[in-house]
């Protein structure tokens, strides 16, 4: 069968992926290693998922603010942890202004600034020293904030959306009187992240708790939900950090309980970025390019007028105009519906297929026997083919079509997250018991899945060991997830008694 990219997911996953991102107008490479153009289609799906995630963490009773993206070197050295974890990564400034000499722009010794100044790639420092500004008393207490916001990570490998050097996101950070609220912060963001993963994105995840060599640096303990590509890698797509007194005591963050008695807050911190909709493209896309979830797409159904340059023209541009006017008065998922009228002067055809390879919904075309019969040829994303091979074009009459048309979003959703689910908890092996096992299930496929090994929670050198065998590997340990059965055996790493199972995997 031909289909509408030059090379497919089995051919070859990795040139799959850039293809879908390119020929479905996602984003381009901006003339900088690492930073990329994101394009209309694809920042528009950035604005739903922005727009929803936002809306269940304001929900949750978080503000949002905006912090310098420039932040003091000094801020940095007063965690040593936090900034190892980093260091490699940090994109510094040293000048404010730039001279001409021979012939070229060079920074200007004169203009040395006095402290060096980091780009911003995460906030916890300048966000924490913020904190011990606002936080006088138990009474302060709790600080919810949220930004969104650009962060730069400097990236040797890279690719779009998946491993950038610039990267958009939110970063939640809190502080609290104790533990047990910061703890209940950390997992209520935790479940914020997985229901809106699989409720809006149609990402099925598992939750866990990250082991202690993936721990976010000075974190006292690191969850993440995890999502399975169709390759078989693990995407880890958004993480919720319980810093304890970490930053607290780095950036003297205290504060008098009702006692009078002067205590360390307790912080956490919580993001998701634009690594999302690299999930969303390598679960959802296929051989035709991408498949958007109607809940994130930015349109949902785009009517495609099929036009001759003829005197009918006008009708079915009129009738297509209004079809659209009546859709976007239909509501769905509690909003209105978002629907285009695409009137660019292009061969409909030619229109369908870039549709197709960005992955709207639902595609409608409309040529003149649609109107002369009051129809409408419906083509679902989730269901291109039909199993003779011919695209599922469906005519429809107009007014079925539009009193349907939420059930069929709803229904587009619903398949598509269904399909994703099977995928993942239908490639997870939880019978591997040793090392000679998990070795051979990693070497039997291109796409093997993940394995859910016994642990017994090494730590120090023991642990140092067990991620040195996994790198000879090329496996990681993903997280332990929260509903995982019991241990009840060996650990397959140390031999000693499990306490509980992790997730072993490749990975993104």
């Amino acid at each position: 069968m031909k289909h509408a990219l030059s090379v497919t997911r089995e051919q070859d996953f990795a040139a799959w992926y850039q293809a879908v991102v390119s020929e479905a107008d996602m984003a381009e490479e901006s003339g900088v290693r690492g930073c990329m153009v994101i394009r209309p289609w694809g920042y528009g799906i950035w604005e739903r998922i922005q727009r929803l995630l936002d809306e269940r963490i304001k929900a949750t009773g978080h503000e949002n603010c905006y912090f310098p993206v420039f932040i003091p070197l000094s801020y940095f050295e007063k965690e040593a942890e936090h900034v190892d974890g980093f260091a490699k990564e940090m994109a510094v400034v040293t000048h404010h202004r730039l001279i001409q000499k021979d012939g070229r722009m060079v920074p200007d010794p004169e203009a040395k600034l006095e402290e060096p100044l980091v780009v911003r790639p995460t906030s916890e420092t300048v966000i924490g020293a913020a904190f011990s500004r606002w936080v006088q008393s138990w009474r302060d207490l709790p600080v919810l904030i949220n930004q969104w916001a650009n962060v730069v990570r400097w990236e040797m490998r890279t690719r779009m959306f998946l491993r950038t050097s610039e990267f958009l996101w939110q970063e939640g950070h809190t502080a609290h009187a104790s533990v047990d609220e910061a703890m209940d912060e950390t997992m209520k963001m935790l479940e914020v992240y997985r229901s809106f993963a699989e409720e809006c994105v149609a990402l099925p995840v598992i939750a866990g708790e990250k082991p202690e060599n993936e721990r976010f640096p000075g974190a006292v303990a690191t969850y993440s939900i995890e999502a399975m590509m169709q390759d078989g890698k693990a995407l880890q797509a958004g993480t919720s950090h319980f810093l304890g007194t970490t930053f607290s005591q780095a950036q003297n963050i205290r504060f008098q309980n009702a006692e009078g008695q002067q205590e360390l807050a307790q912080t956490t911190s919580w993001g998701m970025s634009t690594r999302m909709i690299g999930g969303l493209i390598m679960v959802h896309g296929d051989d035709d390019g991408l498949r958007v979830p109607p809940r994130v797409a930015p349109y949902q159904i785009v009517v495609v007028p099929m036009l001759r340059d003829t005197e009918e023209d006008a009708a079915i541009l009129d009738y297509c105009a209004a079809l659209v006017e009546e859709l976007n008065g239909r509501d769905v998922f509690r909003e209105p519906v978002r629907a285009l009228l695409d009137k660019r002067p292009a061969k409909a055809a030619n229109k369908r297929w870039g549709w197709v390879k960005k992955g709207a919904p639902i595609v409608i075309e409309v040529g003149g026997r649609d109107v002369a019969g009051g129809n409408v040829s419906v083509l679902r994303r989730d269901r291109l083919y039909r199993a003779d091979g011919k695209l599922d074009s469906q005519v429809v009459p107009r007014d079925d079509f539009i009193a349907g048309a939420a059930a069929a979003l709803e229904e587009v959703q619903r398949a598509l997250f269904a399909e994703a689910h099977g995928r993942l908890h239908g490639h997870v092996d939880k019978d591997i018991a040793s090392l000679d096992a998990l070795k051979a299930y990693f070497a039997a496929s291109a796409k093997p899945g993940w394995a859910l090994v016994q642990w017994s929670r090494p730590t120090g050198a023991a642990l140092d060991k067990v991620v040195e065998w996994l790198k000879g590997e090329k496996l990681t340990l993903r997280n332990v997830p929260l509903d995982a059965e019991a241990a009840d055996g060996a650990c397959i790493f140390t031999g000693q008694a499990a306490v509980e199972r992790v997730l072993v995997g490749r990975s993104y």
